[in-house]
């Protein structure tokens, strides 16, 4: 990592095969049962495109202040290992970052890396005054780690 970029990386595990840990991941429509980001707008706008799920779906959001403003692509998937995003943010600020997530099997499931990677803006230059970007966006990804871990179990038991 070079002083130009940063890193936000979580890991959580999960008791559940990588194929069903996938399925959340690759399809955008899925995303609002565990993204940590689906509610801060309840009236927020969305649109998919492209491919149904893999490399090739998009996904477009506009939402309130806390929302914002952005698309997201997928760009690399792998069942069930990877899924690689380029997620661009129009508001509150612009920004364009590489999201990936990295399923493996686990004793009990499956281990699911969520890493993010973006080079440092005014924005994220400013935030590191306030911590940085892993204190800033590292709740959200505990956050949504928490709730793709509770989803893929009760879907995969249930």
């Amino acid at each position: 990592m070079s002083a130009d970029t940063f890193t936000v990386t979580r890991t959580t595990t999960v008791s559940a095969p990588p194929n069903a840990v996938y399925a959340l991941l690759a399809d955008f429509r899925e995303w609002p049962k565990w993204s940590p980001w689906e509610e801060l707008d309840p009236n927020m706008q969305r649109e998919y495109a492209g491919a149904d799920s893999g490399e090739g779906a998009e996904y477009a959001w506009s939402g309130n202040k806390k929302a914002g403003k952005g698309h997201m692509r997928i760009v690399e998937a792998t069942e069930p290992a990877t899924v690689r995003i380029l997620l661009t943010f129009e508001k509150p600020f612009k920004a364009e970052n590489t999201t990936n997530f990295t399923i493996s099997e686990h004793p009990s499931g499956s281990h699911v890396d969520w890493t993010m990677t973006g080079n440092k803006t005014i924005f994220t230059k400013v935030m590191a005054l306030f911590g940085g970007m892993d204190k800033m966006i590292g709740k959200d990804f505990e956050k949504g780690l928490a709730k793709l871990k509770a989803t893929a179990e009760q879907e995969h038991l249930g």
